[in-house]
């Protein structure tokens, strides 16, 4: 393999890689907690997109169990924005020999 087409070919990864990374950016995911009382929305790069408390789960007397629950739907949602991560750009760590 000469230079030309191994420069050819980074330059066609990178691309690619750029386009998982919008799409990663584009993509939503919905963790919940508590029986569906609690979603949390983030995209696909983990930036937060939304909350939804239904009424039933606030109770003024136990802020510390609502507290828990939108943890509890954060983490969901962050594991699976981990899991569409690594369905989008693992392909890439392993051409790039693990560097991503």
């Amino acid at each position: 393999m000469n230079m030309q087409q191994i420069m050819k070919q980074a330059q066609q990864m990178q691309r690619q890689m750029q386009k998982a990374q919008q799409e990663l950016a584009e993509s939503e995911v919905t963790g919940s907690s508590g029986g569906g009382l609690i979603s949390v929305t983030v995209t696909g790069d983990k930036k937060p997109v939304s909350i939804a408390i239904k009424p039933a789960a606030v109770d003024p007397n136990d802020v510390e169990m609502l507290e828990d629950l939108i943890m509890a739907a954060l983490n969901d949602a962050m594991a699976k924005a981990d899991e569409l991560h690594e369905e989008k750009m693992g392909p890439f760590a392993q051409m790039s020999g693990g560097l991503f």
